[in-house]
């Protein structure tokens, strides 16, 4: 359904431009997730940026927390071409991209296309793989296609590669490398539920599995037109400022030994604007960086040996990353 929405720097009725709801839009996807999520909204709502900042999600975190429910929640929530890999140490680049196959009734090879084919991939337990297998997400993560046997083949927008993995300290787990985590918009943590929230969990999957209840809400072109007005959403030159302040401070930190790329910069740039979309404004605000530095940062910069000092690293990145921005002057 389309509405007439007046933009809010708008000064004249020449400013009043058609575009879809947005803001219903997007809390009706975020509502359905939440029926299955309990008690995390701010982690589907920053899963909701990472949709529609065109970035891919990793949801980092221990066993039976609600990883997968959560990738599967978003998946169903959208009526898009969904494909499901379970990554385990015997996978092969082929069983996620793809290969030719000889057909002895025309005598030549036929391309058969892999579950990256799709526009969500649930990479689940991505880290259970070996870095081989891993690596034939890269070229798909950074620029939405894939390459055998020397073609190069697009990928179905929009494309969103959303990965679980158990922390890297349990058994028969690869650490993924810094080029395969750099390619990840965002880094969440599920955490354990309030008593409450897992009490009502409880009762909700007596009967019934809450995800058979969630029904797609929005098509892929409606995704595309979120991306583009995401995109299109003002951010200040003293907050761009302000983003590079914090990216420079993670490159000189005496703490880190490597700071925040230029992807990263990027990826906290476009989060900013959809999050600011979600929050239905058409400007971005400094909290809405801040919000958005550890999920962004966190997976990105590598602690130095002499600053290496808990045995928690992901807890650790965060600290620093907190220092970083109690130092970092917020513009007026």
């Amino acid at each position: 359904m389309r509405d007439w929405i007046v933009n809010q720097t708008s000064t004249t009725p020449d400013d009043v431009v058609m575009r879809f709801d947005a803001a219903g839009r997007i809390a009706e996807l975020q509502a359905a997730v939440e029926s299955v999520i309990r008690g995390k909204a701010e982690t589907v709502r920053f899963a909701l940026v990472a949709l529609l900042a065109r970035g891919h999600l990793l949801i980092e975190d221990v066993p039976g927390i609600g990883k997968t429910t959560l990738s599967n929640a978003l998946a169903r929530a959208l009526d898009l071409s969904i494909h499901r890999i379970q990554f385990t140490s015997d996978l092969l680049p082929s069983d996620v991209i793809g290969l030719s196959i000889f057909d002895q009734h025309n005598g030549d090879f036929v391309w058969k296309p892999g579950p990256i084919f799709s526009n969500i991939v649930i990479a689940d337990e991505i880290n259970r793989a070996t870095p081989k297998t891993q690596s034939a997400l890269l070229e798909a993560m950074a620029e939405e296609q894939v390459t055998v046997e020397g073609i190069s083949r697009g990928l179905p927008l929009p494309f969103m590669v959303v990965a679980t993995q158990n922390p890297s300290e349990h058994h028969g787990t690869y650490p993924l490398p810094e080029s395969q985590l750099d390619r990840f918009m965002m880094r969440l943590h599920m955490g354990y539920p309030s008593q409450d929230n897992e009490r009502k969990m409880l009762f909700d999957r007596a009967d019934a599995n809450p995800l058979d209840l969630v029904h797609p809400v929005m098509a892929g072109s409606d995704v595309l037109e979120l991306q583009k007005l995401a995109s299109q959403v003002r951010v200040d030159p003293a907050l761009v400022d302000y983003l590079l302040d914090i990216v420079a401070a993670t490159r000189t930190s005496e703490h880190l030994e490597l700071g925040v790329s230029p992807r990263g910069s990027l990826a906290l740039y476009r989060s900013a604007q959809a999050l600011a979309l979600i929050e239905a404004r058409d400007y971005c605000i400094a909290d809405d960086i801040k919000r958005l530095v550890i999920p962004c940062f966190a997976h990105r910069i590598i602690i130095n040996s002499r600053s290496a000092g808990l045995k928690n690293k992901t807890r650790e990145s965060e600290q620093i990353l907190n220092e970083i921005l109690q130092k970092v002057a917020v513009p007026i």
